[in-house]
């Protein structure tokens, strides 16, 4: 929206150039995003309280959670509304990776509005309920996976790339759609069950948008893709400015949701931001370095599964609680010991993902 308006004054004067630079945009688009966050977050968090919609804590958690019941939720709608806005100002409109990206992104977060509304408002514990969440969220999935496949408009856009090995690039046909739901509705629900300490989830949701937001400019730059032995993808680059909106808003909404949190996420939240991780390594094609880079979302979807098969197979479980947070909480690990330390290793399996741009 403004790139086309700062493209037509740019005709008149020289100065206006400067917004042509996708770079640019993408600082204009972290700042925008983090000043939505902070005019709109003390507002939001006052009428979620008003409207009563605050945290329920089961009751076999961590004793240290109860002091969070009542503390207002949904705040994932902060995080939505700064992306998009931003996303609207500062990205190039005619750019469908852009539409797919945001699309994928506010399609989720639909889906997590409706499971909290029906759990905090209308007290239905189970929300949705699993199954009619898994039904949305894989629509939405492979939907943007088949818009994907149907739009492309190279055979690099639709094979799977492997890390390390600039010759590997393996042609998988409509299996691309299979992957694409697979990777989007996967690190859905892996953010989503992270989610669980204040600020833990939306740290490395940032650090990973913007390892990915590196990616995608690479891979949308014909020169450097070609140095890095990365597939070029004409206008991936242009995600950049989603990738620093993503990260811009999950600054902002850190803000509020730092140890001891103000605001919680939610499902819409978490959601949302899992997907939109998920669809961008999916158009710059890093899928299994995504899996590297947002390594602490699947060690913590591990966690949860082998606790599952350990408890139904032996009939003991491997971790005094799951997600693994919880684990090292019911240790005795204090909270802000146990976010800070997982942020440490998101960022080290971010700067591991980011190395594989070299070692090709």
């Amino acid at each position: 929206m403004l790139n086309w308006a700062f493209e037509q004054l740019a005709v008149e004067f020289s100065g206006f150039n400067v917004f042509r630079y996708l770079t640019f945009r993408a600082i204009c688009g972290v700042v925008t995003a983090m000043v939505i966050c902070f005019i709109v977050g003390p507002r939001m968090i006052e009428r979620l309280g008003r409207l009563q919609i605050g945290e329920t804590i089961r009751p076999d958690g961590p004793p240290t959670h109860f002091s969070k019941v009542g503390t207002p939720t949904m705040g994932g709608a902060l995080i939505l509304i700064s992306i998009a806005l931003s996303t609207l100002l500062w990205a190039d409109l005619g750019n469908r990776f852009v539409w797919i990206a945001l699309g994928t992104c506010i399609g989720f977060g639909v889906i997590g509005w409706f499971d909290d509304w029906k759990k905090l408002v209308h007290q239905e514990p189970r929300g949705i309920g699993a199954r009619n969440k898994f039904l949305w969220q894989s629509i939405v999935g492979a939907g943007a996976g088949i818009v994907l496949f149907v739009t492309a408009q190279g055979p690099a856009e639709i094979q799977l790339i492997v890390p390390l090995f600039k010759e590997v690039a393996l042609d998988i046909g409509f299996a691309f759609v299979v992957l694409t739901w697979f990777v989007v509705v996967g690190f859905s629900n892996a953010v989503n069950l992270t989610d669980g300490l204040d600020g833990l989830a939306i740290m490395p949701s940032v650090l990973v948008a913007g390892g990915l937001g590196v990616f995608a400019y690479l891979t949308g730059h014909f020169v450097f893709s070609g140095y890095l032995g990365i597939p070029y993808i004409a206008g991936a680059g242009e995600v950049l400015v989603f990738c620093s909106a993503l990260a811009g808003a999950g600054l902002g909404f850190l803000w509020f949701n730092t140890y001891p949190a103000q605001i919680f996420m939610g499902d819409i939240g978490a959601l949302a931001l899992g997907a939109a991780l998920g669809i961008v390594a999916v158009i710059v094609r890093q899928e299994i370095v995504l899996l590297v880079m947002g390594g602490l979302f699947v060690i913590e979807t591990v966690s949860v599964v082998l606790q599952v098969v350990s408890f139904k197979l032996l009939g003991r479980r491997m971790f005094r609680m799951a997600p693994l947070h919880h684990h090292f909480e019911m240790k005795g690990w204090p909270e802000p010991r146990v976010i800070v330390r997982f942020w440490i290793i998101s960022l080290i399996l971010v700067l591991i993902g980011l190395a594989t741009l070299k070692v090709r």
